[in-house]
């Protein structure tokens, strides 16, 4: 009987095995960054933006909360909120903040939307020959957007800073950032250029910087925010490299006016894996007060 019942069983799970009797295991989910939301806002244009916010639990210090805006949320933001929120478990002054991912309506890291945004004309060459269909010059738009409603809404939303304010922004992203110094420098409290394409624009950018350095010396700017410049040892397009050297180099004697800047360049990174580096260095250094 004994060996009876053993067969039966055996039988049983050789039954539940085959492929006709096997049920399909659940489909897994995908995994949600805790104390972290997401929502949509729309330009000028009506452009969907995709705005990816990670934010601490509870009330809002006095004041209310500093924020940093990154660009290239879709690709930038996961590693920037993860880091926010180790800061937070353990007190420390980087994760008492608000960071805010603007992005895209893509699965992917990228959008070719961030070439209108990011960009203040034509794609030089060589670039040009590949993307030189695409849209170019919206970056004073996307200015708007960023200051303006987008602003707006994370002042309706939660309870924010107003005068600490930081941005974030890598190689387009870290033009795009030195732009809004140069043309708007009461916008942010802190500027954050990862790797800058100063490249892209190199007569548009000479002379933006011609113009703010003049400004800065004659007093008519009343209010301008820090500088952080950081860089790739082994960046494949070298004129990142050349180019972050010589401009921290001119920024430095401004100080003097001040502006007041901070620059490192990471030993054995390359252009993509710059952000990575930049994280930690980046919310200590827009979030140290003052």
């Amino acid at each position: 009987m004994s060996r009876l019942l053993a067969i039966s069983a055996l039988a049983l799970v050789l039954l539940g095995a085959s492929p006709a009797f096997a049920q399909n295991p659940p489909a897994a989910s995908g995994y949600v960054l805790p104390d972290t939301e997401t929502w949509e806002l729309k330009g000028a244009d009506g452009y969907p933006y995709q705005i990816f916010v990670s934010k601490p639990a509870g009330p809002a210090p006095a004041g209310g909360w500093p924020v940093l805006y990154v660009l290239d949320g879709n690709a930038m933001f996961a590693g920037f909120a993860e880091t926010r929120r180790m800061h937070d478990y353990m007190k420390a002054d980087p994760g008492k903040t608000i960071v805010v991912g603007v992005g895209y309506k893509t699965d992917k890291a990228y959008d070719i939307r961030r070439l209108y945004d990011l960009t203040g004309g034509p794609t030089p060459p060589p670039w040009d020959v590949d993307l030189g269909k695409a849209p170019t010059g919206g970056w004073d738009k996307f200015l708007n957007f960023l200051t303006g409603p987008l602003r707006s809404e994370l002042d309706r939303r939660y309870t924010i800073h107003r005068g600490r304010q930081s941005l974030f922004g890598h190689s387009l992203g870290g033009l795009f950032a030195i732009h809004s110094l140069f043309t708007r420098p009461d916008a942010f409290h802190t500027v954050i250029a990862a790797s800058p394409s100063l490249f892209w624009h190199d007569r548009l950018m000479q002379k933006e910087e011609r113009e703010f350095a003049a400004r800065l010396q004659s007093g008519k700017i009343d209010r301008v925010g820090r500088l952080m410049v950081v860089w790739g040892e082994r960046e494949e397009t070298i004129l990142e490299r050349w180019d972050a050297e010589a401009f921290v180099r001119r920024m430095d004697p401004l100080s003097a006016y001040g502006l007041r800047t901070r620059h490192e360049a990471y030993d054995d990174e390359v252009h993509i894996t710059v952000p990575s580096r930049a994280v930690t260095s980046t919310l200590r250094f827009a979030f140290t007060w003052p």
